[in-house]
């Protein structure tokens, strides 16, 4: 029989394998809570985490829903609520396809463009921040020793793929 106390020191020891993909998470979590917090005193209140993925999904050159919901890995449909919700909200508008009069092409208007030039900002300011507190060069270490171990093609915008979703 193992020991209820024992357990839960092995739980609770640093370093074990389980802890470093959380540590991981809750720091990406911080930093996005901050960021929409920042946002929203900057006059997005609107925007969701799922809303800047999008918006870096439709790109400077506009998308077709299509090919947000590809970009991000989800369905069609997903990806044309998604849409359907920053257009409602004025981050986005639907416009004609230069170069096929058939298709639709999602851009982002100006307000779009604003949230997408401010979160730039204030991540600026969040690295500046750990960057206080952890020491720059720690932190440069830190961002240069994870380069080494996250693939090149890791930096990809479809987190529902992995997360379960569509």
């Amino acid at each position: 029989m193992v020991d209820d106390k024992k357990k839960v020191n092995q739980v609770d020891d640093p370093g074990k394998g389980y802890e470093l993909p959380l540590l991981l998470f809750a720091g990406f979590r911080t930093l996005i809570d901050r960021l929409h917090a920042e946002l929203a005193r900057q006059g997005h209140p609107d925007v969701r985490p799922a809303y800047g993925f999008a918006m870096q999904a439709i790109g400077p050159d506009g998308a077709t829903a299509s090919e947000v919901g590809r970009r991000l890995g989800v369905s069609k449909q997903a990806a044309g609520k998604t849409v359907d919700r920053l257009i409602a909200l004025g981050y986005a508008a639907r416009t004609d396809d230069p170069a096929d009069a058939r298709r639709k092409l999602v851009r982002l208007t100006p307000h779009g463009i604003d949230a997408l030039r401010r979160s730039a900002a204030v991540f600026d300011e969040l690295r500046a921040e750990w960057a206080a507190a952890l020491g720059a060069d720690r932190l440069a270490d830190l961002e240069s020793s994870l380069r080494t171990v996250v693939p090149p093609d890791a930096f990809r915008l479809d987190a529902a793929g992995w997360l379960g979703g569509s």
